[in-house]
């Protein structure tokens, strides 16, 4: 089984482009799928040392997914149960089993979850906390500041480079979900906050050698991480004693809110965030329901 997550894995990166990130999660979930199996001696080849796939059962994929349940969101049930779909289909298509035991599993229905997002005042508090006047201050500031002028996903904000920021124009390029480009605006603020930062990189980056295309680096010079920009936010959000725990997608969920309750388009803001499809930004409405109902109140002839 090992063998074959490998090379599933190898697929995902070769012939549907997906992400290394991607990649990794979809083999960490069959994994754990194959340690469970090997635990309750489920599958097992001859000698019984291995999972043999094509003796995978539907029973034991039932049993895996039950044993999810009891300790799992049920929207990462789903996320999982979608994986062995799709490694099961895969495999079929190569001819290594003649059956798909994930056939009939159904997914969980998931809990529905609004977005968390923060008040305008409480946004405007947490991007002017950093003290600009140093450079790890004036780096931080120019994050918060085009997180929330532009929405983009925390990923594309660590994989930007300045070759992306066009000032003139006022839009940067970012790489989304599935290698996707798109163009965002970026407001003014933002991109002062950014020119204050570039000046003040030759003090944060002391080292004579540092990468000269990344955006945001750290003190050694290279790209900051994902996991990087979500703790300098919490400790921003703590120090302001901001009640609503928020990460750096919360910026990007305050982003669409405040766009949508100020009357923009549902549709511009889906084009803004990258979203592949319509339902997913729609969520944004269930936080903006006083401001629809002023909308229908206002514009329908029979309101």
């Amino acid at each position: 089984m090992l063998a074959a997550i490998e090379a599933f894995a190898d697929m995902l990166r070769v012939e549907r482009n997906a992400s290394p990130h991607t990649a990794r999660n979809y083999a960490s979930d069959l994994r754990q799928l194959r340690r469970f199996l090997l635990e309750r001696r489920l599958g097992l080849a001859a000698g019984g040392k291995e999972i043999d796939v094509a003796r995978v059962d539907s029973l034991a994929v039932r049993a895996y997914v039950a044993w999810l349940l009891e300790g799992h969101r049920k929207s990462s049930v789903g996320r999982k149960i979608s994986t062995l779909k799709s490694f099961w289909r895969y495999l079929r298509r190569e001819r290594a089993v003649a059956t798909d035991p994930t056939d009939g599993v159904s997914t969980p229905k998931r809990e529905k979850k609004l977005p968390t997002h923060l008040t305008v005042d409480d946004v405007f508090r947490l991007i002017e906390a950093p003290d600009a006047d140093t450079p790890a201050g004036a780096r931080d500031r120019a994050i918060l500041e085009t997180i929330y002028s532009t929405g983009i996903r925390v990923s594309e904000l660590v994989g930007l480079d300045w070759d992306d920021v066009d000032g003139n124009v006022q839009v940067v390029r970012v790489q989304g979900k599935g290698n996707k480009e798109r163009i965002v605006p970026v407001g003014t603020k933002a991109l002062a906050a950014l020119a204050v930062y570039r000046a003040r990189l030759p003090q944060l980056c002391r080292r004579r050698l540092r990468d000269e295309r990344a955006v945001f680096l750290n003190r050694a010079g290279t790209r900051l991480t994902t996991r990087s920009v979500a703790r300098l936010v919490d400790a921003y959000i703590r120090e302001q004693g901001i009640a609503t725990k928020a990460t750096p997608h919360a910026l990007r969920h305050s982003f669409a809110t405040h766009l949508l309750g100020q009357g923009a388009d549902l549709r511009a803001i889906q084009e803004l965030l990258g979203h592949a499809s319509l339902s997913t930004t729609q969520k944004y409405t269930h936080l903006n329901l006083d401001h629809l109902m002023q909308v229908y109140d206002k514009a329908h002839p029979r309101a």
